[in-house]
């Protein structure tokens, strides 16, 4: 069992950045891909990026391309959210979650959810 717990979240205005931290508790974080979400007020929670266990690989969003950069420290059982150039629209609660591949069905599955970090970028 894996515990996540995100932080680096703020009030910043729009054009800012941020970087949200992920730490992860117990041995086997090298040996899970990483994936963060966030949920808007009022809205569902969306994806925003994945990270292959390694780092060698990341996924994003059409949306925050170009902006945000995950990265990870196995080292240090941390995942990171780097995120440039912040728009009001990025406002919400992101989250880091486990991510295991399912072949059998080509998807990811998300799990060990942390307690979120609030992220308001103001106009």
């Amino acid at each position: 069992q894996v515990q996540l717990v995100e932080s680096g979240g703020g009030l910043v205005q729009a054009g800012d950045s941020l970087r949200l931290s992920c730490a992860a508790s117990g041995r086997t974080f090298s040996s899970y891909a990483m994936g963060w979400f966030r949920q808007a007020p009022g809205k569902e929670r969306v994806f925003v990026a994945r990270i292959s266990s390694s780092g060698g690989s990341t996924y994003y969003v059409d949306s925050v391309k170009g902006r945000f950069t995950i990265s990870r420290e196995n080292a240090k059982n941390t995942v990171y959210l780097q995120m440039n150039s912040l728009k009001p629209e990025d406002t919400a609660v992101y989250y880091c979650a486990t991510a295991t591949y399912y072949g059998s069905s080509s998807r990811f599955n998300y799990a060990n959810w942390g307690q979120g970090t609030q992220v308001t970028v103001s106009s």
